[in-house]
């Protein structure tokens, strides 16, 4: 329930101006770390995905003239007063900042790692930190264990959804380099693909446990969800489909995706399903109907007759919804309901 919500109620006179305040300052205090798209929050975001960057994606290679230990010695600089910033910030009740700031310190870890192995003499090739985002190798395994157990020490001590999104991400990378790990090296196509899908499946399925659990406290899941869907919808659509059941399959995976986003309420399904769809409707385009001149008045027949069942089901929707929750766990009925409200 949003302002906008709540202005409509007052202009129709359901509730008073009163009582909207009200509704609003609850709603606020139960979830009071709640990202908002305002100047303040997107200046809270912008200047951490900056700071993490700085350390992560933009590493250039003149931190390599510290040596291992001058670099886990920088890192560790760097996460002390990262944790200092999170704490002060949970203190002064700026939950936004907070997370963020210990988000960066999960950032940090693996540039930290990096150079405890450096200076430790473990490290087995030639290749350099800033290679970590840019190449599938199997010794990277450490600096993303590493991450992980770091990342689950701080989220419970910072108990902030935007925590999720380094962990996510880590767990993104842990899937590729599994596959050059099973291989012993670097990881065909077709494994990579594979790997992909059933893990990102699997974060999926974590993502939904998360959000089962945590709905009412915070929007824990979103990066879970985010990463698990990239992963998957990236390995299914690069798997070899040398027929069209297959892509059939295919098709219908990306419709099932649409259908789980939208009871989900989780749009990250939906723009993947869209693609999905959109990718197999070029397919029969250009490769099954390519000369049938009828093709794209039927395809604009089906996009009429769902428009058509989008209206059927606006009339029914409360009916169906309701029998189809009743069959429902409770605990995922109340997390549907929440989601639609």
């Amino acid at each position: 329930m949003n302002k906008k919500k709540l202005d409509l109620a007052v202009e129709r006179s359901i509730i008073s101006r009163e009582q909207a305040t009200q509704l609003a300052e609850l709603w606020s205090a139960q979830m009071p770390h709640a990202p908002r798209f305002d100047l303040t929050h997107v200046l809270y975001y912008l200047g951490g995905l900056v700071a993490m960057g700085a350390m992560t994606l933009f590493m250039n290679l003149s931190w390599e003239a510290f040596g291992g230990w001058g670099i886990l010695g920088m890192s560790l600089a760097y996460a002390a007063i990262g944790l200092w910033l999170a704490s002060r910030f949970e203190r002064e009740g700026h939950g936004i900042p907070s997370g963020i700031s210990a988000a960066f310190v999960v950032a940090l870890t693996p540039l930290g790692i990096y150079g405890l192995q450096q200076g430790m003499g473990w490290w087995p090739d030639d290749t350099v930190y800033r290679d970590y985002h840019r190449y599938i190798k199997w010794h990277w395994l450490y600096l993303e264990l590493g991450t992980l157990a770091t990342g689950a020490m701080i989220a419970y001590r910072f108990r902030y959804p935007f925590l999720l999104m380094p962990i996510a991400a880590t767990l993104w990378y842990l899937s590729m380099d599994l596959a050059a790990m099973l291989v012993g090296g670097t990881a065909n196509f077709e494994l990579r693909a594979l790997v992909s899908l059933y893990f990102g499946l699997a974060m999926i399925l974590l993502a939904f446990w998360v959000d089962m659990r945590s709905s009412k406290s915070g929007d824990y899941a979103f990066w879970l969800y985010l990463f698990g869907v990239v992963t998957f919808w990236s390995g299914l659509s690069l798997q070899d489909s040398d027929n069209e059941l297959s892509k059939f399959i295919y098709f219908g995976i990306n419709l099932l995706l649409v259908g789980a986003g939208v009871v989900l309420v989780r749009r990250v399904f939906v723009v993947f399903g869209a693609v999905g769809i959109a990718v197999y409707l070029g397919h029969l385009a250009h490769n099954v109907f390519s000369d049938m001149w009828l093709f794209p008045l039927a395809l604009s027949a089906i996009g009429l007759g769902i428009i058509y069942l989008g209206l059927l089901w606006q009339k029914k929707e409360a009916l169906i919804t309701e029998r189809v929750h009743s069959y429902l766990p409770a605990a995922l009925r109340e997390l549907l309901e929440q989601r639609q409200t």
